[in-house]
């Protein structure tokens, strides 16, 4: 009987203090697993740092592992998708490049895999990150988590980190979506999940490429991806600001006819009425930018990225 065989898909940018302990943790990890064969897939982002000739070095001397280098920076959602979909594997391993994903839970995975489990995942339940970043992330996932149509049930403190069975991989490869929120693709495609639940650890080495504007960026993908509560908040909140406003406007109206010569408005009211509504309707207008963008992304049908080497394959 031939070994199955996992894939490990690891996304990496600027990481060239990591990718080799990445690279033997990993590999310490299989040599334990016996009877298991494994290839290590490390696509790069294409990393300003000498990432990628730390990876050549590595390849060089370890055929298992195998290098995609992208012609420029596809960010941190199209990346780890594309080398997820390059793997061929009987299962798929994502996990990060700053080891904050703990390459020991592998021999977990694989186990609950083989107990008949198509999705294993990491769930981290603690974090040695800062207290206010754990706190904001936490409480973003609560929200999403509050928000998410009812039909589907998205995971908290979930990044990713799992173990995905080759069918769930067809399923996803004949989605076809350009810009997926994996994290929500997960638990939209419907089987029992297994829930491993870790503590993360620092980040040793580097300093993370995340900043504002991608944090916001996922945000609103996890948003837009698996719910339509702001649309219809927007729609509802329109429809109730309108009538309040009518009534607003009979009430003035009787006020001034009966009291024609004593009752004067005046301009605060009708100033601050115009602020609150325009503030409103912006905030609407954003929300419904949100979806369109995302729509729009999604029908241009883009390639995840563009390569422009691979190594070992």
């Amino acid at each position: 009987m031939s070994q199955k065989k996992i894939s490990i898909v690891t996304a990496c940018y600027n990481e060239e203090g990591n990718v080799g302990e990445l690279w033997s943790l990993v590999k310490l990890e299989f040599e334990k697993l016996t009877n298991y064969d494994y290839e290590h897939i490390f696509i790069d982002n294409n990393s300003q740092d000498q990432t990628v000739a730390k990876l050549k070095e590595i390849a060089a001397v370890d055929k298992k592992v195998k290098i995609i280098v992208n012609t420029r920076n596809f960010g941190q959602v199209r990346s780890p998708y594309h080398g997820m979909l390059q793997a061929n594997g009987d299962a798929v391993i994502l996990i990060v490049a700053d080891l904050q994903d703990p390459p020991s839970l592998i021999q977990e995975f694989i186990k609950k895999w083989e107990s008949g489990f198509k999705i294993v995942v990491g769930i981290k339940e603690t974090s040695e990150e800062s207290k206010m970043m754990f706190i904001i992330r936490k409480a973003y996932y609560g929200f999403i988590f509050k928000l998410a149509d009812s039909e589907i049930k998205l995971l908290k403190n979930f990044t990713g980190f799992g173990l995905y069975d080759r069918s769930v991989m067809e399923i996803i490869k004949n989605i076809n979506d350009p810009y997926p929120y994996f994290r929500g693709l997960v638990s939209e495609i419907g089987f029992e999940i297994a829930e491993i639940k870790y503590r993360q650890p620092q980040r040793k080495r580097g300093i993370t490429s995340n900043n504002f504007y991608r944090l916001y960026d996922m945000a609103m993908l996890g948003i837009t991806s698996h719910t339509k509560v702001p649309l219809r908040i927007a729609t509802i909140g329109g429809f109730l600001f309108s009538i309040i406003s009518f009534l607003i406007a009979v009430v003035y109206l009787v006020y001034k006819l009966i009291y024609w010569d004593r009752f004067e408005a005046g301009l605060a009211p009708v100033i601050i009425g115009i602020f609150f509504f325009f503030s409103v309707l912006m905030l609407f207008m954003g929300l419904l930018g949100e979806y369109i963008l995302a729509i729009h992304t999604k029908v241009m049908n883009r390639p995840p990225v563009v390569e422009k080497e691979r190594i070992n394959f």
